[in-house]
């Protein structure tokens, strides 16, 4: 069949100027900043709060939960007893006996009188069943699901809520990594179910966390929470600093791309991190050797054979060589997946939360993380991080050498697109 000239160039323009925008759009999103080693760290909070837009608030309790064992029945106890409202926002809402569970307690609070808003990203829960969905909308509650997939929305398809955060009548909120579904469940011990980490937060950092879930909920709903049922007055329930990290895609320099690169450049004796999608673009390798060569212990913690994702994984590996080499300490977890995204600086500042250290959650996901300024806190997280090492191999340079072509290439292949992994 003969495509006439002027249809030809017309699908060729098109094509470049869709590319260009492409392009373009994603050169908008850089993640890089010149980042200079900090010398006097609580000198350097105030800048750090105003950096990444996450102020550290005094007066928090903070209970750390570790895995489905630790985090769901805690957080199922505090929707019962909650008297007024309940907030919700999770990436992934799956199948298993948690979701009914956790879909009953709501349906009963709401069915109390009580205001429940759940928030789904649609892609993340697009495995959820509809009759679990439906059991929690016939009761009244207000279930929305965060960009769905709709030809008049498709600009936005590539920009997910992957938050997870839960608020209770404005006074109690819970940050985690934790999904809804029975991969989540558990003691974190074996491959079915995987290891992870959240907090339970008391005090008026819980003012906080209820703006991240507003903001989301206002995007998708156009209602906005004001008033004194969503924000009452909070005052101390403890002693612990905190912050809350949130990032929204918006062309700029995201607020957690700030915030782990600070952790990074704040860290003088010890660094720990976890992490599930560990995918380091140049500059955060860079700046990990760095650490390194000022005399930091870096220790990195991903999964090795228990995992939900070997391509990001693959586009992870990509930069291991220059860690190892640079002296990155980087240990693989055989047991299951670690599904938790930890950092521990010095033993004093620690973050959890949603946050992956790759650029998907850098510069395009919706994202939440909590900064707790507390040792006792550090020290618990360390105790976990050093229970985990306990089913690792630690790798070597010699070792990860000795890998196969395949595995190179296919590291290679992965990396190639890992700003969209």
């Amino acid at each position: 069949m003969h495509v006439p000239a002027w249809l030809l160039a017309l699908l060729v323009a098109a094509v470049v100027l869709l590319t260009l925008a492409l392009w373009s759009g994603r050169a908008q999103r850089q993640s890089r900043v010149d980042m200079r080693k900090i010398d006097r760290f609580r000198e350097m909070l105030p800048s750090i709060s105003g950096l990444t837009r996450g102020w550290f608030v005094a007066g928090n309790t903070v209970e750390v939960l570790q895995n489905g064992d630790g985090f769901f029945p805690r957080l199922l106890e505090d929707f019962a007893s909650a008297e007024r409202s309940i907030h919700l926002e999770s990436y992934a809402w799956w199948k298993g006996d948690i979701c009914d569970e956790t879909a009953k307690v709501l349906a009963e609070r709401a069915r109390a009188g009580l205001e429940v808003r759940v928030l789904l990203d649609a892609l993340g829960s697009n495995l959820g069943e509809q009759a679990c969905f439906d059991r929690m909308t016939d009761a009244g509650v207000r279930l929305e699901f965060f960009h769905p997939v709709e030809l008049r929305a498709f600009g936005r398809l590539n920009q997910r809520t992957h938050r997870k955060e839960a608020i209770v009548d404005g006074r109690v909120a819970y940050v985690f990594s934790h999904g809804f579904a029975t991969e989540w469940t558990g003691a974190g011990d074996r491959p079915e179910c995987w290891r992870d980490t959240g907090a339970r937060l008391t005090g008026p950092i819980a003012a906080h966390v209820q703006a991240v879930f507003a903001t989301n909920w206002m995007e998708e709903t156009s209602e906005v929470l004001a008033g004194d049922e969503y924000f009452p007055e909070l005052g101390p329930t403890g002693e612990v600093r905190c912050q809350i990290v949130p990032s929204t895609p918006s062309g700029n320099v995201s607020p957690v791309s700030i915030l782990h690169k600070l952790m990074i450049a704040a860290a003088d004796s010890e660094l720990l991190i976890q992490n599930p999608y560990f995918c380091p673009d140049a500059d955060l390798t860079r700046m990990l050797v760095g650490a390194v060569r000022r005399g930091v212990r870096v220790r990195v913690m991903v999964p090795g054979r228990v995992t939900d994702s070997r391509i990001v994984q693959h586009a992870g590996h990509h930069q291991f060589s220059k860690l190892l080499r640079g002296g990155v300490e980087i240990l693989e977890h055989r047991r299951t997946l670690i599904h938790q995204k930890v950092l521990i600086v010095d033993g004093v500042w620690s973050h959890l939360g949603s946050t992956n250290l790759d650029e998907r959650s850098f510069d395009i996901n919706a994202e939440i993380s909590l900064g707790i300024l507390d040792e006792t806190v550090a020290a618990e997280l360390r105790v976990a991080f050093e229970a985990d090492a306990e089913h690792c191999r630690t790798l070597t340079h010699d070792l990860w050498h000795k890998r196969s072509t395949f595995h190179r290439v296919l590291d290679g292949a992965a990396y190639l697109i890992h700003e969209q992994l």
